[in-house]
């Protein structure tokens, strides 16, 4: 389970990074922000709709580790050059490993 978590963390760290590094201009605050403020709004939101935080916790690796690796490490790609293509990508990414890594956990 502390796996997870670190795991987890080094996702929203490595995505934060990039960010830091990429984004530029009027927009870098509202995406720093937002980026800062998703941890606690997922985990809410899954909270509130019955689920617990476990869940969230798989979710939020799997797309910030689909993320990195759809987009070459540069997150403001999936935007600004990305295009339907990596969009559709990371979401197919981001499923694919949240079903590898629930099974993995729960040994369904």
């Amino acid at each position: 389970m502390s796996a997870l978590w670190l795991l987890c963390f080094a996702g929203w760290a490595a995505v934060l990074a990039a960010l830091r590094r990429g984004v530029r201009g009027p927009a870098r605050g509202p995406v720093l922000f937002a980026h800062t403020a998703t941890p606690a709004g997922v985990v809410l939101l899954f909270s509130l709709i019955g689920f617990g935080s476990l869940y969230a916790t798989i979710l939020l690796a799997a797309e910030w580790w689909a993320l990195l690796l759809v987009t070459g490490l540069r997150p403001e790609r999936l935007l600004s050059t990305g295009g339907l293509g990596r969009l559709a990508a990371w979401a197919t990414v981001t499923g694919a490993a949240t079903l590898a890594t629930t099974r993995f956990v729960f040994q369904i």
